[in-house]
């Protein structure tokens, strides 16, 4: 029984890629409501132009995604601290995403609703932006602490 107990707490602190996907795609889902939030009211209340306005929301979002993937997602590999080394290479890493975004925001506007182009540049930038993650959620465990019995 201890080894099977054993073997699930291991499990989950080394949860499977799948795993990691779920929890990443509900932070995903809250970061997209406060992305899509902030531009809206950055733009569509305060009138700042699009791009100084998507840029205020990603810079919101990324900041907010980091932390609760620190936490959730990436929690063993980050040992759920929150560091500004981290979260430098965070926003590095969600860089390329959104700048990908902000050129699809751009484009898409041309063509339709600025909200509904704002929906679209937000899918546009998420392919890269799990795998860069992993980069900056590298596991900070140590040999010894991978060997420490449950």
């Amino acid at each position: 029984m201890n080894s099977l107990l054993q073997k699930t707490a291991e499990a989950w602190r080394n949860r499977a890629l799948t795993a990691k996907a779920e929890v990443f795609a509900v932070v995903g889902i809250i970061n997209t409501l406060i992305d899509v939030n902030v531009f809206a009211i950055a733009y569509g209340i305060f009138g700042i132009p699009l791009i100084p306005a998507n840029l205020l929301a990603w810079f919101f979002a990324v900041s907010f995604s980091y932390a609760a993937n620190a936490m959730t997602t990436f929690g063993p590999e980050s040992g759920q601290a929150l560091t500004t080394r981290d979260y430098i290479r965070f926003v590095i890493s969600g860089a390329a995403g959104g700048l990908i975004a902000t050129t699809a925001l751009v484009i898409a506007s041309r063509f339709f609703l600025v909200i509904t182009a704002k929906l679209i540049s937000i899918f546009a930038g998420l392919p890269q932006t799990f795998f860069f993650r992993i980069y900056v959620f590298r596991s900070k465990r140590t040999e010894a602490d991978r060997n420490r019995p449950v």
